[in-house]
């Protein structure tokens, strides 16, 4: 019998200006940025008593104000000019929501009982997707723990979760957050969150947690009041007036961000963080935040743990990643939206909106043909017109980039949820397609992500919903039905009635994972499905993912219209695919029989497809993975 790993107890603290901090003599110290305000009161509850006290000025714009009788589980405001109460911005946990008190968080009370689990290598990666408030009944920490072990019998390597700085109201996705150090209230408390990650290393499966950097949310945000120089009113996005990373004052925002992302890293021990949707943060300085951030995750962590930073970035800067995550100021991959929203073309045949720039009539090339060049180089998009970005040139080279830059998805929270009505791939697509393109996702080298109950082709739909009130929730209301309206599937104001109402509690529980469909036969098979393919891609694909040769990389469609790519490996084989995507068979291109001995079929779909193409025939969206001796072998 092994011997059982020596559990050591260890607890982390991320030391930074921003919040309250514990003192070693007892007591708190409440600190805040405050450059626009006349004046600032503590309000500190103690029980059922409330107490106001002055807090001194400390110079360049910041309050603070040390209470020798403030003990952790105390609950405070700020008063703003003698009247407006605001909870801390930097607040570690907001048990009333947003515009309630903030709590005094002890954060080295948690106790870390680890087995020496420091990350996993960035190859390793298998990413799924989820939303804590919908992956299980309760929406909660307690529920996602009771069903980690699902997770790893998949096979699943890093969980990622949507979103949980505070946002308002008991349900959202979490991209409206306004406290980026408070973890939702609605999950659970914090102790709670470190309890879960605690128990997702023991089974060996890193946690990411997804960050927003480029706004805060339209309910709650209160740094506007005392602050305006969070905020730079020359640069204007979807949401308003642009986090100011690039003005007056603008230290004090960039390092609030650093400390931010250290503080999700090191109190929270998460392995990883996705930022969204950076294309939108605007920064004219000399040096980018993103480039920052990196570096000081590099920096605070070098040898000690695996960090992995993932990008959204509709821009497809490719100069912003190095595929591993070794240089000192890069990121490991980027959510390669170009893969998707080829395979989703070739699988239902959709060509409006953004799936235009992956049809053949307004794109420079066709779905497979994108399709085949994200898989050997990256993106599809690496300088070229973007039809449904009026014409504007996308993305950069990536070809010299190794396949961890580019993570891989079929569906994602986006992808669904930016449907009216929220249907999965597998309510809108045949079945052997949408097996086509996961097998595909799975065992490409490229680092492949799920989105929650797709490894069993969950029917519940996943909508975009959030608890707003008041006119925020009649002009959220409005925004929908006109943002859908322009389809012609919905033009009919009947069919406009089909479109849930995102601020609606009955919309947020029809997007909760039916975990009863485990039951049915149909789902039990895409979950053995899945299951198969997630273990061929650690035996076969993993081992093999960092002897490719970036330059060797190439595809090509065949005479016969099959999508061929080809990657070479250090040692002299080949990993290549031959792909049928489409429902029409087609003859096979010409094999000799000494190339099926050579080589070693990792896996063919349907069942013995390399039997048909023997014979001259390639069933519809037929796939084949085979590893074999290189060209010139």
């Amino acid at each position: 019998m092994p011997r059982e790993a020596k559990l050591e107890v260890h607890r982390y603290v991320h030391e930074m200006p921003f919040g309250p901090r514990l003192l070693e003599e007892g007591g708190v110290e409440f600190r805040l940025f405050a450059p626009d305000a006349r004046s600032v009161d503590l309000l500190l509850y103690t029980g059922k008593d409330e107490e106001k006290i002055s807090m001194p000025q400390a110079g360049k714009g910041w309050y603070s104000l040390a209470v020798a009788h403030a003990r952790p589980g105390h609950k405070y405001h700020f008063v703003i000019d003698g009247d407006l109460r605001v909870p801390d911005p930097a607040s570690r946990y907001q048990p009333e929501d947003v515009h309630g008190p903030s709590e005094i968080i002890d954060a080295a009370a948690f106790n870390w009982d680890e087995t020496g689990f420091k990350g996993r290598p960035w190859k390793e990666a298998i990413i799924y997707e989820l939303h804590l408030g919908t992956f299980s009944p309760e929406g909660t920490y307690e529920g996602l723990i009771e069903r980690l072990d699902h997770l790893k019998d998949l096979g699943i390597t890093a969980i990622e979760l949507l979103p949980l700085s505070d946002f308002p109201g008991r349900f959202g996705w979490g991209y409206d957050g306004v406290l980026s150090f408070a973890p939702d209230s609605s999950y659970g408390r914090p102790e709670d969150l470190k309890y879960l990650i605690n128990e997702a290393h023991k089974r060996g499966l890193m946690v990411y947690h997804d960050v927003v950097y480029n706004h805060f949310g339209p309910e709650g945000n209160y740094l506007h009041v005392y602050a305006e120089s969070f905020f730079n009113t020359k640069h204007q996005t979807p949401w308003g007036s642009a986090v100011n990373y690039d003005s007056d004052h603008s230290d004090v925002v960039r390092q609030f961000v650093v400390d931010n992302v250290l503080y999700w890293l090191t109190e929270y021990q998460f392995d990883g963080l996705r930022f969204d949707a950076v294309d939108t943060i605007c920064d004219d300085s000399q040096k980018h935040i993103l480039y920052d951030i990196a570096e000081a995750v590099r920096t605070a962590f070098q040898g000690e743990r695996e960090i992995h930073l993932i990008l959204e970035n509709g821009d497809n800067n490719a100069a912003l990643l190095d595929g591993r995550g070794d240089l000192p100021d890069r990121f490991n991959g980027q959510w390669n939206d170009d893969i998707h929203h080829a395979m989703h073309v070739l699988a239902t045949g959709e060509n409006t909106g953004y799936y235009e720039d992956y049809s053949d009539e307004s794109s420079h090339a066709s779905a497979i043909e994108h399709l085949g060049r994200c898989l050997a180089e990256g993106f599809a998009y690496q300088g070229e017109k973007s039809a449904f970005r009026d014409g504007k040139l996308r993305g950069k080279p990536g070809k010299h980039l190794p396949p961890g830059g580019f993570i891989a998805f079929v569906q994602n929270h986006d992808q669904i949820g930016n449907r009216a009505l929220g249907e999965r791939i597998t309510q809108i697509a045949e079945p052997e397609a949408v097996m086509a393109m996961l097998s595909i996702v799975l065992l490409s080298p490229s680092p492949p992500m799920l989105f929650q109950g797709e490894e069993w082709a969950a029917s519940t739909p996943f909508v975009w919903f959030a608890d707003f009130k008041g006119d925020l929730a009649a002009s959220v209301r409005a925004g929908r039905l006109k943002e859908f309206g322009k389809f012609a599937d919905f033009k009919d104001p009947r069919k406009q009635k089909l479109i849930p109402d995102p601020c609606s509690d009955e919309t947020f529980q029809k997007c909760k994972l039916d975990w009863d469909e485990l039951n049915l036969a149909e789902h039990r098979e895409w979950l053995e499905f899945c299951k198969r393919l997630i273990a061929l891609r650690k035996n076969a694909i993993v081992p093999i993912i960092d002897q490719i040769e970036p330059e060797g990389r190439s595809w090509t469609i065949t005479e016969e219209g099959l999508l061929e790519v080809r990657w070479p490996l250090a040692t002299g084989h080949e990993l290549k695919l031959l792909a049928n995507l489409s429902d029409q068979g087609g003859t096979s291109p010409i094999f000799s029989e000494s190339q099926f001995h050579e080589a070693n079929i990792l896996y063919q779909s349907p069942y013995n497809v390399c039997s048909e193409i023997a014979l001259g025939t390639v069933p519809p969206w037929a796939v084949l993975w085979l590893l074999s001796a290189g060209a010139d072998k």
